[in-house]
């Protein structure tokens, strides 16, 4: 450590700290490296930890037996060095934030004669492009109501065909795709849809006025609908109420801490008004480095892919590389952005609904009980921190057909199930399915961080293998699996007493049946196995109808890819007309597939 310490470079990069056993501890990035380390350290009368550090680095410093540096051209390679590394090792001492989606945006293209408005992620190239959002919440509701409340061009597809369809026989589009409706008129259709966009409160109105005509017309599921997406759209008007006279676009980013728990809210202000919110509970967060927090929030928030729709971005508190980052962000975004903490006036008093948010959030947060299942299950596993976020896998395959693996993700006492994922695998046996689905999901730790636990459906073998994976890969990471006991080579499945078996870093681990740490444990597991089996149901239902089709006279694949690509799914075209099949096949190819699919139907019929 002393002879690293003398040879530190006086120049822009990243450090790492390692235990004794390897582990690492820490990641950070400098200006000057030397400088920075240096500082964390007293060299006489022999190397020890600086007295003035935080009670929290001491200890992570007293822990440093070996530190690795990486030099880099300049100090925004460095800020992106350090936040990739962060995200996908999980140092037992940085702050890892979870919520790093991108938020969907509504978007329209207004260069085409009839365009669509539309969900996205990212850039969508063109120069009269209009983003609305982000949206944390509500987007799909937003876009559901423009369609029923407008009779805009419903669907992609739509102005494909040269005949109207459904949508224009119930009064729900005006059919430009006959001519129906010049552009200028469609572009007076577009206008009224913006103004939904713009005033929410409209469109829970007429949204209101919807449900209740449904409701007394005993239409209740459809009146469910719009319900529910009445309450979709209200969440995103929870800080309608703060307004500035100014039509400013602004996104307001507030970090406050209660002793080891800590929360980032942002704001995004549109047109002078407050139209969305999210915000990223942070743990373990006890003399947290404020402006670590802010930079990698800021970084993971504005990528090169993601739309920029703000004008500036503020930050409740100042911090060092604040210039640096605008510098980076602007780069990204391919404009000037200021990054900046007010001091005074209406932009200060939006850091500070920022803040008060935030100890809002905090105090909810106090009042929840925090000795329940969670603690009894770390200190069960014997964790540094509490399993809040769980990732759970398992697989499926019927005699090593249609192999696939899900993930379900367990956050806070809740299904994350926009985290779910589904995997389609090559191998035959479990252990290599398994082995595909993890070193995948390993590869995905840059996007979105590891959790605070795996837990894997079976029993040591399959932990080893995860364990080992990590390891290899340099993710701190505990892995737990549940296998259920083995009785005369079978597996015991006795109704209320199942006897399953957890397997752990620290060995096997019996518990019984009533235990309410078992059964948060086989929660974990049945939702990962019912999610594994609906899709590999669902990838057999797909195989199977394909080679029907394909089944059909002079149907070969291209066909059968250019029948998908048009209507979407294999349901849609056993629906399709004669009419419709022939926009894409010849009229002897449109019969073949129009008879195969009906003589097949009713030959079931016949059987059933």
């Amino acid at each position: 450590m002393e002879e690293s310490l003398r040879n530190l470079p006086d120049a822009p990069g990243v450090y790492q700290y390692y235990d004794n056993q390897g582990r690492l501890l820490y990641v950070g990035k400098a200006k000057s490296l030397k400088k920075r380390i240096k500082s964390y350290f007293r060299f006489t009368p022999s190397l020890s930890p600086a007295p003035n550090l935080s009670p929290r680095i001491y200890q992570m410093i007293a822990q440093t037996k070996r530190l690795e540096t990486f030099v880099t051209p300049t100090e925004s390679d460095a800020l992106l060095l350090e936040n990739s590394l962060i995200k996908q090792l999980k140092p037992k001492y940085n702050i890892l934030l979870r919520d790093d989606k991108t938020y969907p945006y509504i978007y329209i293209d207004r260069s085409r004669p009839f365009p669509r408005f539309e969900l996205t992620r990212k850039v969508v190239k063109g120069k009269r492009v209009k983003y609305f959002g982000p949206f944390p919440h509500g987007a799909r509701a937003i876009l559901d109501s423009l369609y029923e409340l407008v009779p805009l061009v419903q669907k992609k597809g739509c102005l494909k065909g040269k005949k109207a369809c459904l949508f224009h026989q119930i009064g729900r589009c005006e059919a430009p795709c006959e001519g129906k409706i010049t552009p200028e008129a469609y572009d007076r259709l577009v206008e009224e849809a913006l103004g939904y966009i713009h005033n929410k409160r409209k469109i829970v109105r007429a949204l209101e006025e919807r449900m209740s005509f449904y409701a007394e017309q005993l239409r209740f599921e459809e009146a469910a609908a719009i319900r529910d997406r009445i309450e979709a759209i209200r969440k995103i008007e929870e800080f309608s109420s703060a307004d500035l006279a100014r039509l400013e676009d602004l996104d307001i980013f507030a970090l406050r801490f209660e002793g080891e728990e800590g929360v980032l809210v942002r704001l995004f202000m549109r047109e002078g008004k407050i139209v969305a919110s999210s915000h990223t509970r942070l743990r373990n967060a006890e003399d947290a480095d404020i402006g670590e927090i802010y930079r990698r929030a800021i970084l993971e928030f504005y990528t090169e892919e993601t739309p920029f729709t703000a004008g500036a971005i503020l930050t409740a508190h100042p911090f060092e590389e604040q210039e640096e980052l605008a510098r980076l962000v602007s780069g990204r975004v391919g404009r000037k952005v200021d990054i900046t903490t007010p001091q005074r006036g209406a932009r200060k008093r939006l850091t500070e609904l920022g803040l008060q948010n935030a100890a809002e959030l905090l105090r909810q947060r106090s009042k929840q009980s925090e000795a329940g299942v969670e603690e009894k299950v770390r200190d069960l596993l014997g964790l540094e921190e509490l399993p809040r976020r769980v990732e759970v896998f398992d697989n499926s395959h019927l005699a090593g057909e249609a192999p696939v693996g899900a993930m379900v993700v367990y956050d806070e006492g809740k299904w994350d199930k926009q985290a779910y994922r589904h995997y389609n695998l090559t191998s035959r046996d479990e252990y290599h399915q398994m082995q595909e689905m993890l070193e995948q999901r390993i590869t995905s730790f840059d996007k979105s961080p590891p959790p605070d636990l795996w837990v894997v459906d079976g029993g040591e073998t399959l932990r080893r293998l995860a364990a080992g994976l990590l390891e290899r890969a340099g993710v701190n990471l505990p892995v737990a699996g549940i296998a259920k006991e083995k009785i005369d080579a079978k597996a015991h499945r006795a109704k209320g007493a199942a006897r399953d078996i957890l397997h752990t870093d620290g060995g096997e681990i019996r518990l019984l049946p009533g235990d309410e740490r078992l059964h948060w444990f086989q929660r974990l597991r049945d939702e990962a196995h019912r999610f594994a089996i609906a899709f590999h149901k669902k990838q057999r239902l797909k195989k199977e109808k394909k080679i029907s089709l394909l089944e059909a006279k002079g149907i070969g694949p291209a066909k059968v890819k250019r029948l998908l690509d048009y209507f979407g799914s294999f349901e849609a075209i056993r629906e399709a007309d004669f009419e419709t099949l022939c926009r894409i096949l010849n009229p002897k190819d449109a019969r073949s597939v129009m008879d195969h699919l009906h003589n097949k139907e009713t030959a079931q019929e016949k059987v059933i």
